[in-house]
């Protein structure tokens, strides 16, 4: 309590802060949350937040293991061992991959926290990152925390959303330490191939970059195609990780429990700047975890057939309405283009001024997002489908 007279001292914040770029979905969150508060019924497709319920078997295992007393104490420093266990058993029976639970394996407090914890494990001030555009802008905070600079690689229609690492200049090839990749891909719903994936370990190789596979959405892909995992391929431990996150597979993501796995002094690193931040995930929680990658996978499937059916409804509404995009391949996520005339911010407020819908701008995700809005599919069919009939009361298609 400051002693009356006396004003409060202006304590400057960290440089490292001032240089932060815009948290683009806390801004996004707000804007939606305005007309919420006015009493608005706005259908809000603009975000990344699963609208399910965790799965029952998950959440009884949370219960039973929140009573007991040996989790009421400290998280062991990385992570409880019966956790790195279920990850390496999830990624035999889900991919052949073959991980040392000791060396290959780390726990996150949420996929985020460790996206934006790896340039600072792995980087110096100046290091240069290849980033993905459109891409997932929390790559770009870690990015700036670590005083690193930013490569964008174009993601286009015309290269279905894969970088083309041949157009990337030599003198930036050399200078590159770490890339970040995401399939299927965050804003635009595509998926990689495992030929595309063969392509990334080469390039990587030669240029003695860390790859970070951030496979967010690796459980999302529609059309009988199973993503395939970045570690599949031949010599990708050698040269990069892959982040797992269950929030979105098991419909677990205000929990905040994730992994790395792969290129062992990658996963050193981290663990050790981890150990100077946080203990680890509550015990309980890293328990709930194990049962979710070890159980039945039916409430997997059963998900993914719920996202393929509200993508079908979706793009049908919208092609009904003159509205036309290609059908997402993966996540859960629509990539559609903005009608003539309109910018990815303009039609974005125009249909939540008027239409009380919420879309996520393209531009948001980088230069090369603009033209487009990112639509969630995490509402129900109906939902969706009246958020395009809103839209085409506005008479813009």
């Amino acid at each position: 309590m400051f002693r009356k007279g006396v004003s409060p001292l202006d304590f400057e914040i960290s440089q490292s802060l001032k240089h932060l770029p815009e948290q683009f979905f806390a801004r996004l969150a707000s804007d939606v949350q305005q007309y919420v508060q006015k009493g608005y019924d706005v259908i809000n497709l603009g975000q990344g937040n699963p609208d399910q319920p965790t799965p029952e078997h998950i959440v009884q295992a949370m219960q039973e293991a929140v009573a007991k007393p040996e989790y009421h104490k400290y998280s062991p420093f990385g992570g409880q061992p019966f956790l790195k266990e279920a990850i390496c058993e999830f990624y035999r029976r889900e991919y052949g991959v073959h991980l040392d639970p000791e060396k290959e394996v780390a726990i996150l407090i949420g996929a985020k926290h460790g996206l934006v914890e790896l340039p600072r494990a792995l980087l110096n001030p100046g290091d240069m990152v290849l980033v993905p555009d459109p891409g997932y802008p929390d790559y770009w905070s870690g990015i700036a925390l670590a005083r690193a600079r930013m490569e964008r690689m174009p993601l286009t229609k015309e290269n279905e959303y894969l970088p083309d690492y041949d157009s990337i200049p030599e003198t930036v090839k050399h200078l590159a330490r770490m890339m970040f990749l995401n399939y299927p891909n965050n804003p635009t719903g595509a998926t990689a191939s495992p030929a595309f994936f063969k392509e990334t370990v080469r390039f990587a190789s030669e240029n003695q970059i860390c790859v970070v596979h951030d496979f967010a959405y690796g459980a999302i892909g529609f059309d009988g195609i199973k993503p395939p995992s970045f570690l599949e391929t031949d010599g990708a431990k050698e040269v990069g990780i892959e982040v797992y996150t269950l929030s979105k597979t098991y419909n677990m993501a205000g929990w905040r429990i994730a992994f790395a796995a792969g290129n062992k002094r990658v996963i050193g690193a981290l663990n050790l700047l981890q150990d100077h931040l946080h203990c680890s995930v509550f015990s309980a929680i890293q328990e709930a975890a194990r049962v979710a990658l070890t159980g039945s996978q039916q409430c997997v499937k059963e998900l993914r057939q719920m996202y393929e059916k509200r993508r079908n409804r979706f793009i049908e509404a919208a092609k009904d309405i003159g509205w036309h995009a290609d059908a997402p391949k993966g996540s859960f996520f629509a990539w559609l283009p903005v009608p003539d005339g309109y910018t990815s911010e303009s039609f974005s407020r125009e249909v939540l001024d008027k239409a009380h819908v919420a879309f996520a701008p393209g531009n948001g995700f980088g230069e090369h997002g603009e033209g487009f809005v990112r639509a969630g599919l995490l509402t129900t069919e109906n939902r969706m489908k009246e958020a395009v009939q809103r839209i085409k009361d506005l008479e813009i298609f």
